[in-house]
Parts: structure tokens; C-alpha cells; sequence
């Protein structure tokens, strides 16, 4: 499921303050990056399964590799973890509308720290 015209897609921001309002937020970057890309995630367990919602950027100057990089952010998008497959975002999966909600509020309580730090 992706969050479209929720407002972070195309934003551009330092990968150090990005991580840390990201972590503020409970989105983890953790090993997934490369010296090009970055996902940060955050997990929810809830009883109809696990969930995550994945906010993935890459470097438009810089290097993701030594710290140095301005991001641009692509759209969110909320998939369903299915074991041992992976994570599955099709439009035909269910996903519960509090679940949607929360990541929602999310998405837009890390789009306003944001806005103190770009252009």
C-alpha cells in the first residue's frame, strides 16, 4: 500500500538529521542501506499479522557510506511480512484501517519535524 499525497515524496534532507527524526519516530535504518539507498522501517505486530511500514530515499549528492549525503524521499509504502516469502505491498492485501491510521499520523508527525530542516 503506498501513502501517496502525504508530502515526504521528493523532499530532500541531510541523511543525519534524517536518521534522526526518523529514530525519533521509531523508523529504523538499521543494515538496510547501501552507498546509494536507504529504508527505514518501523514493525507492527498486531493479531492479524506483522506489518511494516518502509520509507526508502536515495542520495542525490554525497555518499550514504561515510555519513555525507542529502536524501530524497520516494513514497511511503506499508507491506505485509509473510514467512519464510518476505513483504508483500500489493493493493490486494488487507491492512486494518487503525493500522493505516497510525502510520498516517506517522508519516505526518515526521513530515512537520521535517520542515524546520529543508528548503
Amino acid at each position: 500500500m503506498k501513502f501517496e499525497n502525504i508530502g515526504l515524496e521528493k523532499t530532500q534532507i541531510d541523511l543525519n538529521r534524517l536518521t534522526y527524526i526518523m529514530e525519533e519516530h521509531g523508523m529504523v535504518l538499521a543494515g538496510q542501506w547501501d552507498y546509494e539507498r536507504v529504508t527505514y522501517d518501523r514493525k507492527f505486530e498486531l493479531k492479524e499479522g506483522v506489518y511494516y511500514l518502509r520509507v526508502f530515499g536515495f542520495a542525490v549528492q554525497g555518499d550514504v557510506g561515510t555519513d555525507d549525503a542529502t536524501i530524497e524521499l520516494m513514497t511511503p509504502i506499508l507491506g505485509k511480512h509473510y514467512y519464510p516469502h518476505g513483504v508483500e505491498y500489493g493493493d490486494d492485501e488487507y491492512y486494518p484501517e487503525s493500522l493505516v491510521k497510525t502510520c498516517e499520523k506517522l508519516l505526518a508527525d515526521i513530515k512537520a519535524d521535517m520542515v524546520h530542516y529543508i528548503g
